[in-house]
């Protein structure tokens, strides 16, 4: 989908990094729709998107109130919609510009990497100019734009292993998978490259996991003294955590929760048989939930969120076809009497449950 000149930079970035190219592709290729430049003005220029609630946080006193007035920022995400075309939104930046042109360039994504302008000091830019200049210089600026990010957010490894879920959730954040961003970049992979995206890390825990599992990690990692959250979802601080152990241990630092480390682990428990992180029954939020009782409107639409996550942990189906499944499921079988029972049952099972994050393609 890409040109031999945007192809041709995505191979050198893959050198570099000891990465496949396939694999580079297949993201860049997600995050950018296979499209590396829009014709603005009758220029070419980077695929943006621009932020309302990172301009709000940027703004103080009479400028944000007057972009609140221009509909420009709002302290809620998605509050301040795109326009469809680029050369739309290329207007709608200018329009921030003249409130206030350093904020608004930060908040706006980059390229076909969509690198936020907010993250030009981190990356090692003097200015957010300069971010924005490597976006606008050509297609080797933008691919070199997103390697530094995926390079400072300790990415590359889970490329090298091909562990888009991994990836997804370092890269797309913690909503990753219900906008299929894991299953998206796999398949674009296999397309690319001829061969479906097996792991290393298949069966392990790491970036991108969740659930039951991941919750024992996390308070046996507490107990060793490492600082994380206990919430069942393996992001980059528990990431970070497990590095800090398999470091301290003088285990392989890959950041995989792999045998070894949980073998390591387990010297934290206080007995053989225990299960650390576990929720007691009455913990479940869901069983709380229909303790107190639902009403019908509320019970339908949990038990219709709950019959879409099963579709998708047990058999591979996205979020949004899996919920229409269970519109249809619900409509039909009236679960209504039997719904706050189904409801904690099933939050009940969940809670013991774990998604590795290998991806279904």
């Amino acid at each position: 989908m890409f040109d031999e000149a945007t192809v041709r930079a995505v191979e050198r970035i893959a050198a570099r990094t000891k990465t496949e190219p396939a694999a580079w592709l297949a993201v860049a290729e997600v995050e950018s729709a296979g499209r590396v430049f829009a014709v603005v003005g009758g220029k070419h220029e980077p695929l943006i998107r621009f932020e309302g609630h990172y301009f709000d946080r940027r703004l103080t006193g009479e400028k944000r109130d007057r972009a609140r007035r221009e509909g420009l920022a709002h302290p809620n995400a998605g509050a301040v919609k795109n326009p469809a075309g680029q050369a739309a939104r290329w207007r709608l930046l200018a329009r921030a510009m003249e409130i206030d042109a350093e904020a608004a360039l930060e908040s706006t994504s980059w390229g076909l990497g969509q690198v936020m302008g907010a993250h030009w000091q981190w990356l090692g830019f003097k200015t957010v100019k300069g971010l924005v200049g490597l976006a606008r210089k050509d297609a080797a600026g933008q691919i070199e734009l997103m390697a530094r990010y995926v390079e400072k957010a300790g990415l590359v490894d889970e490329l090298q292993r091909k562990d888009f879920s991994a990836f997804a959730r370092g890269y797309n954040g913690p909503g990753f998978a219900k906008h299929g961003y894991h299953t998206k970049m796999a398949r674009a992979y296999e397309r690319l490259s001829g061969a479906k995206p097996v792991s290393a890390a298949t069966g392990m825990l790491r970036m991108g996991s969740k659930g039951a599992r991941v919750l024992e990690l996390q308070v046996l990692l507490r107990r060793a003294g490492h600082a994380v959250e206990v919430d069942g979802d393996y992001g980059p601080a528990t990431k970070d955590a497990v590095m800090a152990f398999q470091r301290a241990g003088g285990l392989a630092v890959d950041g995989v929760a792999g045998p070894e480390t949980m073998r390591a682990l387990q010297a934290f428990r206080k007995a053989p048989d225990e299960r650390p992180g576990e929720p007691r029954v009455t913990e479940v939020p869901e069983v709380r939930d229909a303790a107190k009782g639902l009403g019908p409107v509320a019970i339908v639409m949990s038990i219709r969120d709950q019959i879409a996550e099963l579709g998708y942990s047990l058999f591979g189906i996205e979020i949004e076809t899996a919920q229409t499944v269970a519109n249809g499921l619900l409509a039909v079988s009236g679960l209504i009497g039997a719904g706050l029972a189904v409801y904690g049952l099933y939050g009940w099972w969940r809670s013991r449950q774990t998604e590795e994050g290998d991806v279904r393609v």
